[in-house]
């Protein structure tokens, strides 16, 4: 009998950013479809997980190269979250994108470095690479000299916001009223490109809509010197609670996310899964994940953001439409589906070696 995978759980002992959600979501689907599977975590994590096994003393990168190998050894191993150990014997690794090659300045340069290198040495390690969009598959590909034949897809699940609560409190705490407010998710990472939406703020001020950006600084990971700035006059409430993101998602006029680079872009199909009218830049991840239920600008053209965000909360009949086009979108995309194509990953490798 083939044994069971196991499941990389370091991402417990991480904040919550797009790729620690698809890891939270992907690993839930994954152990109900298959009961044996195992999740392997560092001790301390701040996600607790019911049946989930602790190991080893260390946390970060220390503990996902050295104490996890020891852990797996003779065992599939699944890791979500864009590394794995070098030691590993048999494995999938999630690479979500090629950010540290095609947008280097957003990152550290110690963090790039060591991306570079692992992902560099798992596929020369013959490591089964998966992704989350056709569009990382292509990248992967060209800045990792991998055949997009060898590089498998599967798109990310927006159902996780149908199971949250929501929290309307955040709407009275922040003096927000329903639907008068545009709402941005995002850190300051140069490549989220948050400066861009300060045309867009100061028309929504002189019309007495706030624009309300949600999220993170970034984090060691990313190059404060190329923060991109938070345009003003916006108002910055930093990271909320999931059940708050969920009402600020229901409650919004409007969702805007001006990045210039993503392997997915969970933010606005999240924002669609919520009934939320979508403006999101036109590069490639967001035509792929989006699909027709957006409104797309070229994210380089702050007139152009501000426009089709003021189109959309001036014509009742675009928002609508958005609406209706979003909730089709958003019911394709579930982790049940991406877990479905992870487990068959999962069982060619197996059964191949």
């Amino acid at each position: 009998m083939t044994p069971a995978p196991l499941i990389n759980g370091r991402f417990v002992t991480q904040s919550l950013s797009g790729v620690q959600r698809f890891a939270i979501e992907i690993t839930r689907a994954l152990l109900v479809r298959n009961a044996g599977a195992s999740l392997l975590t560092p001790q301390g994590g701040s996600l607790a997980w019911p049946g989930a096994r602790e190991i080893g003393r260390r946390q970060g990168q220390v503990w996902e190269q050295l104490e996890l190998p020891l852990h797996a050894r003779g065992r599939l191993l699944i890791n979500l979250g864009n590394t794995g150990p070098l030691l590993a014997d048999r494995q999938i690794v999630v690479i979500h994108d090629a950010g540290v090659f095609s947008t280097p300045e957003a990152y550290s340069r110690p963090f790039r470095l060591w991306y570079k290198f692992v992902q560099k040495a798992l596929i020369r390690r013959r490591t089964t690479i998966v992704t989350v969009s056709a569009f990382s598959r292509r990248e992967i590909s060209r800045h990792l000299s991998l055949p997009e034949s060898l590089i498998r897809v599967m798109p990310e699940g927006t159902d996780h916001m149908r199971l949250m609560s929501s929290d309307a409190g955040i709407l009275a705490a922040n003096g927000l009223a329903p639907g008068k407010f545009v709402l941005g998710v995002g850190t300051l990472s140069a490549h989220k490109n948050l400066a861009a939406l300060e045309n867009l703020a100061g028309q929504l001020h002189a019309r007495g809509t706030p624009l309300v950006i949600a999220g993170g600084m970034g984090g060691a990971a990313f190059n404060a010197a190329n923060e991109s700035r938070l345009p003003q006059p916006a108002r910055y409430i930093g990271r909320v609670s999931d059940a708050a993101l969920k009402a600020l998602y229901e409650t919004a006029g409007c969702f805007v996310f001006p990045s210039r680079y993503e392997g997915f872009g969970l933010p606005p199909v999240e924002a669609l899964a919520c009934g939320c009218p979508v403006a999101c830049a036109d590069i490639p991840a967001l035509r792929e994940s989006c699909a027709d239920a957006a409104l797309y600008f070229d994210p380089n053209d702050p007139q152009q953001i501000a426009e089709s965000v003021l189109s959309i909360l001036d014509t009742p009949s675009r928002q609508n439409g958005l609406r209706t086009a979003g909730a089709a979108r958003a019911a394709e995309l579930t982790w049940a589906g991406a877990a479905s194509i992870l487990e068959s990953i999962a069982m060619e490798v197996l059964e191949r070696r």
